[in-house]
């Protein structure tokens, strides 16, 4: 007589999988701000609100937006008459809401309050007739927007240290630096040290742009990707703080990749991996991590270890219009 076919919970055990969870990771105060004016707008007004830009760097933030009667656009002209739009957190040059003004739109400005800081020392420093060196990433929606803050060629961008040496600008000219919030800590402190040897005299801002969420967020990845075989990143293919979650990794010698979803993640991927890194990029909640460990789950038994690198408490206030 045969033997009746095993039942799943009969089957062997699986292998086990030592998974570093990375904090803090995922949400920032900014993104979880942009994300609560689009959903007050759409109470406060009505579907549909219109969302100049992705809102923030997310897929799966974009579709449940897009479900609750968010409308995302690319430029102001795609706008109807009459309808309120949001401005994405990464900020806008001030062409934008001078257009919006124009047409007599009602709009809500959802850029993060440390990117707004940034175009805040960029027209301070214009004002004293400084020249900006703006280190960050060319047509990224926050370089965009911190560029179209001061007048065509006020500000120059680099983007390595190889831009620094290329630079013309002679010893008397007046300069001043400032980055993208989104940066990699390590690659913008040797472009700031290229600056600085180069133009002695340049003047950079009181504290460091590059925001604490993002590195708070490559102080955790340091932590636990030492430790790893492989290291996943939750995040958007146009994410530049997710992106540079990745490099990080790589840069201590650990595999590591970039996904938006668990279900992207293939059991090839952890073939000889004993102990695995996770963490997620500024603008993915942490249902995302949720369901990745549960995807691990299918392959492994997973023992769950978090690693903090910081606390973080930061809140920002909304906009007051969405308070009345």
């Amino acid at each position: 007589m045969n033997a009746p076919f095993p039942s799943p919970d009969q089957n062997s055990t699986k292998p086990p999988l030592q998974l570093l969870i990375a904090a803090p990771r995922g949400f920032c105060a900014g993104v979880d701000r942009a994300i609560e004016i689009v959903e007050r707008a759409i109470e406060k007004y009505g579907a549909p609100v219109y969302v100049r830009h992705e809102i923030v760097h997310n897929k799966y933030v974009v579709d449940s937006l897009k479900a609750k009667g968010a409308v995302f656009v690319e430029e102001l002209d795609e706008v109807p008459d009459g309808v309120p739009v949001v401005f994405s957190a990464h900020g806008v040059p001030k062409s934008v809401p001078a257009e919006a003004q124009k047409r007599e739109l009602l709009y809500v400005d959802a850029t993060c309050p440390l990117v707004s800081k940034v175009h805040r020392q960029a027209e301070r420093q214009i004002e004293k007739g400084r020249h900006i060196i703006f280190v960050g990433h060319a047509d990224h929606p926050e370089v965009i927007g911190t560029m179209g803050q001061v007048e065509p060629g006020q500000m120059t961008l680099v983007e390595t240290v190889e831009d620094v040496a290329a630079l013309e600008f002679g010893p008397e000219e007046q300069l001043a630096y400032l980055t993208q919030t989104t940066l990699s800590v390590d690659d913008t402190a040797d472009i700031i040290a290229a600056l600085e040897q180069r133009f002695p005299e340049v003047r950079g801002p009181k504290a460091e742009d590059i925001c604490y969420a993002t590195s708070n967020r490559q102080a955790a990845v340091k932590q636990i990707a030492p430790s790893a075989d492989l290291v996943l990143v939750i995040g958007a293919p146009n994410s530049s703080n997710s992106l540079r979650l990745v490099e990080v990794a790589e840069r201590l010698g650990t595999n590591a990749r970039l996904i938006q979803r668990a279900s992207e993640i293939e059991a090839e991927w952890l073939e000889g991996v004993g102990t695995l890194g996770l963490t997620a990029g500024a603008s993915a909640p942490e249902k995302l991590v949720r369901e990745v460990v549960e995807r691990l789950g299918e392959w492994r038994t997973v023992e769950e270890t978090t690693i903090a690198a910081a606390e973080e408490n930061m809140v920002f206030k909304l906009p007051r219009q969405l308070l009345d």
